[in-house]
């Protein structure tokens, strides 16, 4: 699972979306989870070339999940949804995520 969290949109471009496209790609992973956590919530939401790296990574098959908390907090809930993005309570399976054997990489 890569966990990314930075609103810096040269790191979300140029290495944490490149690198989650890749790994799917190569099948370095049996499956690739992207987690929005943070401020990387709000420059989703307004930034249309992140939102099209997000829309092909949908389509490759990365699970993308987002955290309500951090969406509600920046007021992105929604747009985020209507890009079809699985927007939830993360806390939870993030843990349990972290109990097991998924590897992690954030940005």
């Amino acid at each position: 699972m890569v966990i990314w969290t930075s609103a810096d949109r040269d790191v979300a471009l140029n290495v944490c979306l490149m690198y989650t496209k890749a790994a799917n790609k190569m099948k370095w992973f049996d499956e690739v989870h992207l987690i929005i956590w943070g401020p990387s919530a709000k420059l989703l939401s307004y930034d249309k070339e992140v939102q099209a790296q997000i829309k092909d990574l949908q389509n490759t098959g990365v699970v993308v999940e987002a955290c309500i908390v951090c969406t509600n907090r920046y007021g992105v809930t929604e747009p985020l949804k209507r890009l079809g993005i699985d927007v939830k309570a993360m806390g939870l399976p993030l843990t349990e995520r972290l109990k097991t054997n998924w590897k992690q990489l954030n940005f």
